[in-house]
């Protein structure tokens, strides 16, 4: 049986994730701020908790869970509203006066193994970016003419996770230094913020004035 993914689905899931992962949201404020704070197996243990999240949503979309919104398109726009409402207000958050940027460290309590797990996995899950992703993202990568739905739906999300889990490896192992380097460089902390929270912005317009509805997976 020959691979069902085409060369265009699969650049195209890489872009998403790439975007993704250089994109500041809820998952990379965490990692970094507990692995300045906690050390950098903290951070990677919480990393493992959010790759969970991952892996719970990627489930979820092969079991076919987009396809609702092929049958109630209101739904699909709600969760694409509320997804781009969040994102605006993260985006707020970033530039407001007084505002933090993502590698401004953060006062944490040190946390056991469990709980650090347990927190990344409740992050990801609570995370309106991902949840766009996997629910009106991912789907429309999938061409169902090729046959085999949910194993494309499969392999599109587990090259998505590998870019993910990897990206945030790095940024969590690197947290400490990038933060102790922008601490010394006030205005690069700054444009920091600035540039997070036009990104958030342009990725919350851009969901908002998507059109068209999930394919079915």
């Amino acid at each position: 049986m020959d691979f069902p993914l085409s060369a265009s689905a699969e650049l195209g899931i890489a872009a998403v994730a790439f975007g993704m992962v250089l994109t500041p949201g809820p998952n990379m404020i965490y990692l970094v701020s507990r692995s300045i704070t906690q050390g950098r197996r903290a951070g990677l243990i919480s990393l493992l908790g959010v790759a969970t999240g991952f892996l719970v949503y990627l489930a979820a979309v092969a079991a076919g869970i987009a396809a609702v919104f092929e049958v109630v398109p209101e739904l699909y726009l709600a969760v694409k509203l509320a997804g781009a409402g969040y994102l605006l207000y993260l985006a707020y958050q970033a530039v407001k006066p007084g505002g933090t940027a993502v590698f401004a460290p953060r006062e944490l309590e040190p946390d056991r193994p469990r709980k650090l797990y347990a927190m990344g996995l409740a992050t990801c899950l609570l995370n309106p970016k991902i949840a766009v992703m996997y629910l009106s993202l991912l789907p429309q990568f999938v061409d169902p003419a090729r046959g085999h739905v949910a194993e494309q739906s499969l392999a599109l999300g587990l090259a998505q996770i590998a870019i993910a889990v990897g990206g945030n490896a790095a940024i969590a192992m690197s947290a400490g230094s990038i933060a102790g380097f922008l601490a010394r460089r006030p205005a690069w902390l700054r444009a920091q913020r600035y540039l997070m929270g036009t990104m958030l912005t342009g990725i919350a317009v851009r969901i908002v004035f998507e059109r068209g509805t999930a394919q079915v997976a």
